[in-house]
């Protein structure tokens, strides 16, 4: 999968309940809702990740892995692969485009990205798209950036083909499936399933909606 040609740099003024968009012919989808309002004024670049980013990305997820899960799982769970382990899921991701990487940052700083491909699950057809990972960090929960960055993959699936996507979400992650499911995805109750993370089990659900 490629990044499209369309919008490859995306720049994001953020302010109010809404998103607004301006680059090269963007597709905004507003989201009018409590949820993603914020006083915070400011620009995100988004744009496709680079081997350079590798490092930063890993240590997003990390950290907004513990943010979401404290509490609710033991740390020591949380972040059960290494640190080595995880920038090297990264690099080869980010070299191979399995997945596709979009990152976002705010001047310098990267805040957050999103992972997306073809669905992995098994006997989906072609068209399905996945939100593989989408992690920003906990300062800037709340403040546009996850918007955007599914603003972004949602233009990338279409631009393969894609009329559905699909992400997996540990129930247990409120804030998680509360974000998709005002982004317009809908539980798929029969796919609950339990899976490990690090020494423990988690429920997850998989969230569906169109892309057209």
């Amino acid at each position: 999968m490629s990044w499209p040609s369309r919008g490859r740099f995306i720049r994001l003024q953020a302010s109010g309940g809404g998103a607004v968009f301006c680059g090269d012919n963007p597709s905004p989808e507003k989201i009018s809702s409590p949820f993603f309002k914020s006083d915070y004024m400011s620009s995100y670049l988004i744009r496709p990740a680079t081997q350079r980013d590798a490092k930063a990305v890993s240590d997003i997820q990390a950290r907004s892995r513990l943010a979401a899960y404290q509490g609710l799982v033991p740390d020591e769970h949380i972040n059960a692969v290494s640190t080595i382990e995880r920038q090297a899921f990264w690099r080869d991701a980010i070299e191979y485009s399995e997945p596709q990487v979009v990152v976002a940052l705010d001047g310098d700083k990267l805040i957050g990205f999103v992972g997306f491909d073809r669905s992995r699950d098994k006997g989906t057809k072609p068209t399905v798209g996945e939100i593989w990972d989408i992690y920003v960090l906990p300062d800037y929960w709340g403040k546009g950036v996850g918007l955007a960055l599914w603003d972004a993959a949602r233009e990338g699936l279409q631009e393969e083909g894609c009329t559905q996507v699909t992400i997996w979400v540990p129930m247990a992650n409120e804030r998680a499936v509360r974000f998709h499911e005002l982004a317009g995805f809908k539980r798929e109750m029969s796919s609950l399933k339990t899976v490990p993370m690090g020494g423990v089990k988690v429920e997850e659900v998989r969230l569906k909606r169109a892309l057209v």
